[in-house]
């Protein structure tokens, strides 16, 4: 017999019910600490651009050099985050996976849906767990949704800064004088920030597009897998 024909029919008993409902609230408690932890390295980011922006701006003598060096750890801050978002995803697409087919059809229709198979996907996740999304998407999607505001202003500061002070620019080689860090000239190092600008920004958009796929394939009707993720 199969696995839908032995779910077709089947009852959950009481306490079964309680069961699901605590594992619910348990990895509802744990998507939220790893939602907390990823609000943490947004908050470095911007506590450490603040402090980039306050040095380079004190004066209209002050090197822009730490609006350059912020960049780095940026970049190190959102590798971080985009690992604790891969953890946060599975706990998120667990609860997610229960509130689609457990408490919604039983909301609804008063009707758990067993023949579904739902249950099968979540015990496999468990028996064999493992990041619902790869590390580019998790990249992408914290690029998208925060760090790409982030990258806007570090980018805005430093431009403004080399034009502004400590005297508005009045040609191309007093630019790239100003833009020049020890020995390198001032070209690479703006065209090193052209690069860095666009490689950022590319991730972003191709974790929109991405997301906008997976959405698609998901939709009823559909040939694609409905896992979680």
């Amino acid at each position: 017999m199969s696995d839908d024909k032995k779910s077709e029919g089947r009852q959950l008993n009481a306490a079964e019910m309680g069961a699901i409902s605590h594992l619910y609230r348990g990895e509802v408690y744990r998507s939220t600490i790893w939602r907390t932890r990823l609000d943490t390295t947004t908050n470095w980011s911007v506590v450490t651009l603040g402090v980039a922006l306050s040095i380079a701006f004190s004066s209209p003598e002050a090197s822009p050099l730490p609006l350059i060096l912020v960049g780095v750890l940026i970049s190190f801050f959102l590798m971080l985050e985009a690992r604790r978002y891969r953890y946060f995803n599975v706990w998120r697409a667990r609860c997610r996976w229960m509130e689609v087919h457990f408490y919604a059809p039983m909301l609804h229709d008063g009707d758990l849906r067993m023949e579904e198979g739902w249950q099968q996907t979540l015990a496999e996740d468990y028996l064999a767990p493992s990041y619902h999304v790869p590390m580019r998407v998790a990249i992408g999607r914290r690029m998208r949704r925060n760090y790409i505001w982030i990258l806007l202003i570090q980018t805005t500061a430093y431009a403004g800064k080399i034009i502004v002070h400590p005297d508005p620019v009045t040609s191309i080689s007093q630019l790239n004088e100003r833009a020049a860090i020890g020995p390198l000239s001032g070209q690479y190092v703006l065209g090193f920030g052209v690069a860095y600008c666009l490689l950022w920004t590319l991730v972003a958009i191709w974790s929109w597009r991405d997301d906008l796929q997976r959405v698609h394939r998901r939709q009823p009707g559909t040939d694609a897998s409905t896992g979680m993720g």
